[in-house]
């Protein structure tokens, strides 16, 4: 229990009246009776405030928490009695690696009795794995404003971090509604440039003219366009990156995360598309393979599958990778290998690797840019310390611009962008280069 400011106001008053009691003695009754009401009225409003026993305490959140992302947790707070609505205080005690608004950590609202009340906040997970959210702490305040209760209720519970999940469910709500352009892709058409009808739409600005259908234009008086469907069932291999640099942070995600991630938006789209999908992950040996397939039950298999991966601490080793890829895969496929060109001795192998992979299938190589590194490299000279950091950036990203070039001099696709902008980048090269029926 805990008396708020207004029992504080309340008792100064008698002692207030008590202290005057020198100068009139009528002050000294005056202050008994005052002093009597209020711990009466103290006493009634105790006893009119609802008990721990009187509420009901639920968390609510997916079952699957998204990894990087900003994931609702809703609690639901009833309350069975009481003679008003409550001031209440929530507080969670979400995992401490769990990213949480500081304006969100202790929640504030009214509860009326007999009804509910839903609090909200969200958390972003910056790792994959297994977790556990701990107990509910609530804070409610009397009817009359006198007392505070609080109590702690058991909510403990195991919680599971997926790659990122949200990005999937968003780019499903949003190609349904299509509105894909609020998901970042420019200037790409879902449904391809194929020959197989698929539907009617509006007609938007950059659409070919003879892709218009002038019947139905004329039926709805206004620009009707037709969409085709490219081919299917084509073939993508997603090769992952898992050594040592690929464990390295940007900002509090690892960047296998952020590839995964990537991965797994891919998966989903090309589900939707018809095409299979496979994914190879390695080290310094070749860690998981998943054979390319169709259907919404590989991009779950993919899932779990990512859900365990962990980065080891060693160098890739890419000319194992590659020829377990050659082994396994000898259909044509868009193969797409996440790493990280920070090695110097490994670059020249995987350079190697990739315009080998070139005459069988259609390699593109992503990486991630590092904003620390292109801070660095901007940074002003101000010291001996700065100057070095500037060099050695200033040599990296040169380093890394040199690789690329020469990778696309090979005729080897490469896609280098920030980790916040990999899922929607790698998307949006898949259907640009399905539209160009290059797969």
């Amino acid at each position: 229990m805990q008396l708020t400011w207004r029992s504080f106001l309340l008792l100064l008053i008698p002692l207030l009246l008590l202290g005057l009691s020198g100068l009139w003695a009528g002050f000294l009754w005056l202050g008994l009776i005052t002093l009597l009401i209020i711990l009466a009225l103290m006493l009634a409003d105790w006893r009119l405030t609802p008990d721990a026993r009187a509420w009901s305490l639920h968390r609510q959140h997916d079952d699957r928490l998204s990894l990087a992302a900003w994931n609702l947790v809703t609690v639901r707070a009833y309350l069975r009695r009481g003679p008003r609505p409550l001031s209440v205080w929530l507080r969670d005690d979400p995992p401490l690696i769990f990213g949480v608004e500081p304006a969100e950590r202790l929640l504030a609202g009214r509860v009326t009795p007999g009804d509910a009340h839903l609090f909200s906040y969200r958390v972003r997970p910056p790792r994959r794995g297994d977790y556990a959210f701990g107990d509910l702490y609530l804070r409610w305040e009397s009817p009359l404003g006198l007392f505070r209760r609080q109590a702690r209720f058991p909510a403990a519970e195991a919680v599971k971090v997926y790659p990122n999940l949200v990005d999937v469910r968003k780019y499903d709500l949003l190609v349904r509604q299509n509105r894909l352009w609020e998901l970042g892709l420019r200037n790409t058409r879902i449904l391809g440039v194929g020959s197989e009808f698929e539907r009617l739409r509006d007609y938007l600005p950059d659409d070919e003219y003879r892709r218009i259908n002038w019947k139905a234009t004329a039926r709805r008086g206004k620009p009707i366009s037709v969409e085709f469907e490219t081919e299917r069932s084509q073939n993508l291999v997603a090769m992952v990156d898992v050594g040592r640099m690929m464990r390295s942070p940007v900002g509090d995600v690892a960047r296998l995360d952020y590839a995964i991630n990537a991965v797994l938006l891919l998966a989903y789209v090309a589900a939707q598309k018809g095409d299979r999908m496979g994914v190879l992950t390695f080290a310094d040996t070749v860690q998981a393979w998943l054979t390319p397939r169709a259907g919404k039950g590989q991009f779950l298999r993919m899932l779990e599958l990512l859900y365990a991966v962990e980065s080891q601490p060693v160098e890739p080793e890419y000319n194992a990778a590659f020829g377990y890829l050659a082994a396994k895969q000898r259909k044509r496929s868009l193969v797409l290998a996440f790493t990280d060109l920070t090695a110097d001795f490994s670059v020249d192998s995987l350079v190697g690797q990739m315009i080998r992979l070139r005459r069988n299938h259609l390699p593109l190589l992503i990486t991630i840019s590092d904003p620390t590194i292109h801070a660095m490299a901007r940074q002003p000279i101000t010291d001996s310390a700065s100057l070095y950091q500037r060099t050695v950036a200033e040599q990296l990203l040169q380093e890394r611009r040199l690789t690329l070039d020469r990778l696309r001099r090979a005729g080897v696709l490469t896609l280098d962008v920030p980790a916040d902008q990999l899922s929607v980048a790698v998307i949006d090269r898949y259907l640009a280069l399905k539209a160009r029926e290059l797969i």
